[in-house]
């Protein structure tokens, strides 16, 4: 990459001086990690400084598609270069437990019409056997279960379950969860009591367990639509309870219109100053 970008040539040789004859090759990678990377095109070895962390120098690797591994990269901190080659491991190693493992009981689940997932993963040791009369009442039966030592191993780590669940999201999965729970394998013994129901007591082991979900809709699935329709009924049940008959009702309104019209002896108004009038003329 680096020797397209100082290429002679007009078609790949974008990149141009400043100023002051200096070139950015790439922005937000140190001239002092730039440095250890350009010892690489010299010797083929890339030697850490200690200014510079691991995760710094594995992004710049990776922007300029160069090779991350212990033949490439040497470094004084052996604690931060393990763990990036670890993490590239794990992804690795996850991709090939999803097509191998994971993948066949996903499919499973999407052929009955389930939109996710449930999985626990037991070691090749361990044995499930539960009571047909008394299963277990957590809601077990509804896991589905992997055989794999390995990916038991593989779950142990806090890191590998944060690089697996990276790796899901990136594949389109939602509401994963990883982690490690308990699981019950057998019954160990029944308690019972007169005059209720017996008790099953079973061996719990802790193991690891991921959950996902590959439905779309799933706020829309969850909603349900009330129509609100307005409602003539009385819901006061203590109007309801002296609610009068029809007659009765059409006597009160009448008698509420009467009470509401004044008498005409009260609409008469009274002059404080009467005038005579002439007497009417009398013939002769």
């Amino acid at each position: 990459m680096l020797g397209r970008m100082f290429s002679s040539s007009l078609e790949h040789n974008f990149t141009r001086p400043n100023e002051r004859g200096e070139y950015e090759v790439a922005k937000g990678i140190s001239s002092t990690c730039f440095r250890a990377i350009l010892d690489y095109f010299k010797n083929g070895v890339i030697r850490c400084p200690p200014s510079v962390s691991v995760p710094e120098l594995r992004e710049a690797c990776d922007y300029l598609l160069i090779p991350f591994d212990a033949s490439t990269v040497k470094c004084q901190n052996l604690r931060g270069l393990l763990h990036e080659l670890s993490n590239e491991g794990a992804r690795v190693q996850f991709d090939i437990f999803i097509e191998e493992l994971i993948m066949p009981v996903m499919v499973t689940c999407g052929q009955r019409g389930d939109r996710e997932c449930h999985i626990v993963v037991l070691t090749d040791d361990d044995v499930v056997d539960w009571d047909e009369e008394y299963p277990p009442q957590m809601g077990e039966e509804f896991s589905q279960i992997i055989y794999s030592t390995t990916m038991y191993r593989f779950f142990k780590y806090i890191e590998n379950r944060d690089v697996a669940k990276q790796v899901l999201k990136e594949r389109g999965l939602k509401k994963i969860r990883l982690g490690i729970e308990g699981f019950p394998t057998y019954k160990e013994k029944i308690k019972k009591r007169p005059g209720s129901r017996p008790e099953v007591i079973y061996n719990y082991v802790q193991r690891p367990f991921i959950r996902m979900s590959w439905e779309k809709e799933e706020n829309k699935s969850r909603h349900v639509d009330f129509q609100c329709v307005k409602s003539k009924s009385i819901t006061n049940l203590a109007e309801a309870a002296v609610d009068p008959g029809p007659d009765q009702a059409s006597q009160r309104m009448a008698a509420q219109d009467a009470a509401a019209q004044p008498a005409a002896a009260d609409l008469a108004v009274v002059d404080p100053y009467p005038v005579a009038l002439p007497p009417p003329p009398t013939e002769d």
